[in-house]
């Protein structure tokens, strides 16, 4: 990754210390397990304005126990993004708050960057006790739960109070909208990529991996990468699989991931009898080794924002086939830089798949525009340039002007948060 990095520095209380003179944002978020897709955003964003006058570290509400969030913290440290634990042992858990407000005034928050209901409820909770900006970014609710109303809810009270929001798709900007979020207190920014670091090379990683999964060379691998849950539609894609296996067409399914369908999909791996063919590969952190081993990337999901995974295909030059959730229609042209499909329809999906694997003419067409359309529209470094100008709005900070010379009025709140804004 060639970009500009701090040096992380961890104090004697084991927190990262912040280079002098800089701006603060806190990244918040609540995370159980190794995360998901807006982690790698959320971490990689700090080296990515590390030449600039902000400093941006995460502060993670997680359960005290989750070995998952060593994994974090280990990809934190090699990106050098400073990520600090929170332990949070659920909603009536007091000291989460105290310990946020603890961080707030040990770094002198400038900026609270929330990442979910939780957190962007924590900051507004927060804000009459310590002045600071409250910036959130909407990812969505993918997974439904009993308490995904509470989720919404809890977005319709918060949001409309925030100095700005940031959507990674149209429909999440629309629906912010539909929230009472002021349309120039609102902005659509898409997810995006690092594409200097996915890249595809030629890898050794590519024959050794297809070698430890006792892969043929001359089959097709047919990857997919997402938590093990319902919304994913891994049962879909499992389905389209063992058609084209009975069909006699030479592939393999491999499915990245950890979640609680894995003993539903083990189940139906083993009734439609094609175990030695579609493979559940647990939780992988070398995503890029498995990009490159990949011939065929495919995304069956219900719900998502705008899926980081695809975004990683398309740069490693995978070429692509997906469902039209959310933001991807809009970002994928069918046949030019991948293939889509009606949500839900198994029938749709297989014949998207069947037609991938049968003409290798397509699949270095999408791969090539693929990889074109992210180095135009979804680099990384652009993303955080708009971001950063998110961050000089809402502190006031005209261009080639002095930090912090200016604070801009944000929208009023209720009660004692309207006071708190003055």
């Amino acid at each position: 990754m060639d970009i500009p990095s701090d040096h992380l520095v961890m104090g004697e209380d084991g927190l990262p210390v912040a280079p002098e003179g800089r701006d603060v944002v806190l990244h918040t978020r609540v995370v159980t397990e190794q995360g998901g897709g807006p982690d790698k955003t959320i971490l990689l964003s700090s080296p990515f304005l590390a030449d600039t006058n902000y400093w941006l570290a995460a502060a993670y509400m997680h359960p005290p126990e989750d070995k998952g969030f060593d994994v974090l913290q280990q990809r934190a440290t090699s990106w050098n993004s400073p990520l600090i634990s929170v332990p949070d042992r659920g909603p009536f858990d007091r000291k989460v708050l105290s310990r946020m407000l603890q961080l707030c005034k040990k770094y002198q928050v400038k900026i609270w960057h929330g990442h979910d209901y939780k957190s962007n409820l924590v900051g507004l909770l927060l804000r009459p006790f310590y002045k600071m900006k409250l910036v959130t970014t909407v990812h969505g609710w993918v997974k439904h739960t009993f308490k995904t109303p509470l989720y919404y809810a809890v977005d319709r009270w918060t949001l409309p109070w925030y100095h700005h929001v940031i959507c990674v798709s149209e429909d999440l900007h629309e629906r912010a909208l539909k929230l009472s979020v002021s349309p120039e207190n609102c902005t659509l920014i898409h997810n995006a990529i690092d594409e200097t670091m996915f890249a595809r090379q030629h890898a050794p990683a590519e024959a050794a991996l297809r070698k430890q999964m006792n892969t043929p060379a001359d089959r097709l691998v047919i990857g997919a990468v997402g938590r093990l849950s319902a919304e994913k539609g891994f049962n879909l894609l499992i389905q389209a699989a063992a058609r084209l296996i009975g069909e006699g067409h030479n592939i393999e399914l491999w499915i990245a991931g950890d979640g609680d369908a894995k003993p539903d999909l083990e189940k139906l791996i083993a009734q439609l009898g094609v175990g030695d063919r579609v493979k559940l590969l647990g939780f992988v952190s070398d995503t890029i080794g498995l990009y490159h081993a990949m011939d065929l990337f495919c995304l069956s999901s219900l719900r998502e924002g705008l899926p980081n995974v695809v975004l990683e295909a398309m740069s490693m030059g995978v070429p692509v086939v997906s469902t039209k959730v959310a933001g991807v229609p809009k970002m994928i042209t069918e046949g030019e830089n991948g293939l889509l499909v009606e949500i839900g329809n198994v029938d749709l999906l297989t014949d998207a798949v069947r037609s991938a694997v049968r003409d290798a003419g397509l699949r270095q067409h999408l791969s090539l525009h693929g990889r074109a359309l992210i180095e135009k529209e979804y680099s990384f470094t652009r993303r955080m340039a708009k971001v950063k100008g998110i961050y000089d709005r809402v502190l006031g900070i005209e261009e080639h002007a002095p930090r912090g010379t200016q604070e801009t009025t944000g929208p009023k709140a209720p009660g004692t948060l309207e006071a708190a804004k003055a």
